[in-house]
């Protein structure tokens, strides 16, 4: 909006001319996304708290956990809002990948807070039903896979109606440009072409397994916004390069016109991010619940899907990768014990792996600042790809 108004007057005061830059409207896309975290956050820990929208924690958790019963959940609303005001007050309008990305973000984020509060509500620590949730992502991310299939190969907001009509006629067969194929990083030339139906799977596989990942692990105090904060401030980065011609065929990166204004989304992010780190941090006053942990999981895999590092977003996400297979190693060793031998066995301590820690003697600050440095060290490893081909 900000943009639309510095265009309009620009004329009269040509100090308004900064607002061309991506770099000065990302900066203040997280400050101001920061400023409205931190100044909203004791009103909402208090509007929470007044509404009794209580915590409630699983009696097969730890048992040290069951001290945080009542403590306020989703306040992941307030990121939400956070990235909301200052994505709409910094970015440009007529971008066609702001819009999709808030979609998914809001969309997941209406999920979950339908989740939280049947869980506050009923005093479900299950909330809403796996198949229900499952259903509704689908939904969300199947939508999303279709548009950006079409706009990560559209040059402009028109090409990408032409070629989803392209595609119609052609009878649901046609190739996409290179582009749109999967990328192998630390290579300069090898990748797969992925075809519509290739890339629309590859990209619902990523948004709607990234959001799950990332509820998966918001589990301690603190643990999944700041990996969260970490991945999307590089995915901010692989933005800016991969909008930028120049920087995009030093660097051997699919350039993608118009992905740079997504580093506004992403400051937005870490902003609103370090905020609620802030309220967050243990002993936590307020948690984030699904509907902050599964909104910010589906931006994170919408944004890698538009730059083209999903490979990487692995990479970088190997907290969130590695929370998620213990707790579908934990689930099928039990079963197939149960059923191999009558009694079902655990190959963890507990799941998800956090809590394997746990139980295994580690503090909850210790597992937290741990698993931290493990995805910086991560995130630094997955920006090495840009120059290691």
């Amino acid at each position: 909006m900000l943009l639309l108004l510095a265009k309009f007057f620009h004329q009269d005061l040509g100090a308004l001319r900064v607002f061309n830059f991506i770099t000065f409207r990302a900066v203040f896309a997280t400050l101001t996304a920061l400023a409205i975290g931190l100044l909203a956050g004791p009103a909402v820990i208090r509007m929470l708290t007044r509404l009794k929208v209580g915590q409630a924690v699983r009696t097969d958790g730890p048992q040290t956990h069951l001290i945080k019963s009542g403590t306020p959940t989703m306040g992941g609303a307030l990121i939400l809002i956070s990235i909301a005001i200052s994505t709409l007050l910094w970015s440009d309008w007529s971008n066609r990948f702001i819009w999709p990305v808030l979609v998914v973000t809001l969309g997941f984020g209406a999920i979950g807070w339908v989740d939280d509060y049947r869980k506050v509500v009923y005093k479900d620590p299950k909330g809403m039903a796996s198949r229900e949730k499952y259903f509704w992502q689908s939904v969300i991310g199947l939508a999303a896979a279709v548009y950006l299939a079409f706009s990560v190969s559209g040059p402009t907001n028109a090409k990408v109606w032409q070629l989803f009509l392209a595609w119609v006629q052609s009878g649901f067969n046609m190739d996409l440009p290179p582009k749109a194929d999967f990328i192998v990083p630390f290579f300069k030339t090898i990748s797969y072409p992925l075809g519509v139906w290739g890339f629309i799977g590859l990209t619902y596989f990523v948004i709607v397994g990234t959001s799950n990942a990332v509820n998966l692990t918001d589990g301690l105090d603190g643990l999944a916004i700041m990996p969260t904060v970490m991945v999307g401030t590089a995915l901010g980065l692989f933005a800016y390069l991969t909008g930028s011609a120049t920087y995009a065929r030093y660097l051997f990166i699919p350039h993608i016109p118009g992905a740079g204004e997504l580093i506004i989304f992403c400051g937005a992010m870490a902003g609103a991010g370090l905020a609620f780190l802030w309220y967050n941090a243990h002993p936590a006053q307020v948690f984030m619940g699904d509907v902050g942990a599964l909104a910010l999981g589906g931006a994170l895999g919408t944004i890698a899907v538009i730059v083209r590092p999903e490979f990487v977003l692995f990479m970088m996400g190997g907290v969130f990768v590695v929370e998620t297979l213990s707790v579908m190693v934990q689930v099928a060793y039990f079963k197939y014990t149960r059923m191999r031998f009558g009694v079902g066995r655990r190959v963890l301590l507990m799941a998800p792996l956090h809590h394997h820690y746990e139980q295994k003697g580690w503090k909850e600050t210790q597992v937290v600042v741990r698993f931290w440095i493990i995805t910086m060290m991560l995130v630094l490893f997955g920006l090495s790809t840009l120059k290691l081909r």
